[in-house]
């Protein structure tokens, strides 16, 4: 039975990744545990069921690859590890040996976007473009503790391979009551609903949107959020209705590179829909190595913190909701 969390409490979602799997394993005989030495919240995974356990050590091309050959005999193996490494310097087994034979893996990573200080080669702001280019490959980017264990669940039953986004895992903010909203992979979520724009987002941002959303309303702006956790297959229809119920107002804003992420997404969705938009901004992270510093001050230096997006989204609304809002947008 699941653990219920409260609202707004924190929550590792690595402890939650931890304890889901240990549960799956009593009821999946078949479920592997693979890690390239990143291993500390599967001990209970570990210890219950230590022979599908496979700890490779720091080499992420051979964990995966040792995940594909266990697809192969039936298995559904979860690779865990840092993401930055795993969606790069296994990117090839990923591609070959996973996608290609379309096998049930599941990536399952943390350090995705500008999160855990620990300088631009262990930031993940590429992943998600490399991941969604890949054929056969579902790609989810999970923002609420809770969600992560449910996402795993439902991924038991896919024939294909699955990657989870998230941040550094270890204090995360649970976003929605439960039973709040449907949570199925391939479908986006309203987290709040609005009228007047939609704000798109995912994963690290999702706390940071709803709380842009506040202060719009304070000066009477309905902005709907869109936690738009499956990338691909995308919510093709959740897009076609919010253009039509929001007047085609759209502001996005991820932890990951401006351009090729779920903005991307969206506007081939746009342009291939040829849905009318009146706006349309993308808040990311620019093309630049973003250096060192907290989250949340690297998403300021770098042009999507609170206030930029609070400033996008009065561009978006139109001159009257603008006053007081000079903050340049983010590209």
């Amino acid at each position: 039975m699941p653990v219920t969390f409260t609202f707004g409490e924190m929550l590792s979602a690595r402890s939650v990744i931890g304890s889901t799997l240990a549960e799956l394993g009593e009821t999946h005989p078949n479920l592997w545990v693979l890690t390239p030495d990143i291993g500390a919240t599967l001990v209970e995974f570990r210890d219950t069921y230590p022979e599908r356990f496979v700890d490779v050590g720091l080499a992420e091309q051979v964990c995966v690859g040792i995940a594909a050959g266990l697809a192969y005999d039936g298995n559904i193996p979860v690779v865990s590890g840092m993401l930055p490494f795993l969606s790069m310097r296994a990117l090839e087994q990923i591609r070959t040996d996973v996608c290609y034979p379309n096998l049930p893996v599941k990536i399952i990573g943390t350090h995705g976007g500008l999160v855990g200080n620990g300088g631009s080669t262990h930031y993940a702001v590429e992943d998600l473009g490399l991941m969604c280019s890949l054929t056969n490959m579902t790609v989810t980017s999970i923002g609420d503790p809770v969600m992560v264990g449910e996402i795993i669940r439902q991924s038991m039953d896919m024939t294909g391979p699955l990657y989870i986004r998230l941040a550094v895992g270890k204090k995360d903010k649970v976003l929605y009551e439960e039973g709040q909203h449907e949570i199925r992979i391939g479908k986006g979520i309203v987290a709040r609903d609005g009228s007047d724009v939609t704000l798109f987002t995912h994963g690290t941002t999702v706390s940071q949107a709803l709380d842009a959303a506040e202060q719009l309303a304070e000066d009477g702006v309905s902005v709907r959020v869109v936690d738009m956790f499956t990338l691909k297959p995308i919510d093709v229809e959740l897009i076609e209705r919010c253009a039509a119920e929001t007047d085609g107002r759209f502001v996005v804003l991820e932890d990951h590179l401006a351009y090729g992420g779920l903005a991307s997404r969206i506007a081939d969705v746009v342009a291939d829909r040829g849905l009318r938009l009146t706006s349309f901004e993308r808040l990311g992270i620019p093309q630049v190595y973003a250096g060192f510093g907290e989250d949340e001050q690297l998403r300021d230096k770098h042009g999507y913190g609170l206030s930029a997006t609070v400033g996008a989204l009065r561009r978006a609304v139109g001159p009257a909701t603008r006053a007081g809002a000079d903050e340049p947008a983010a590209i």
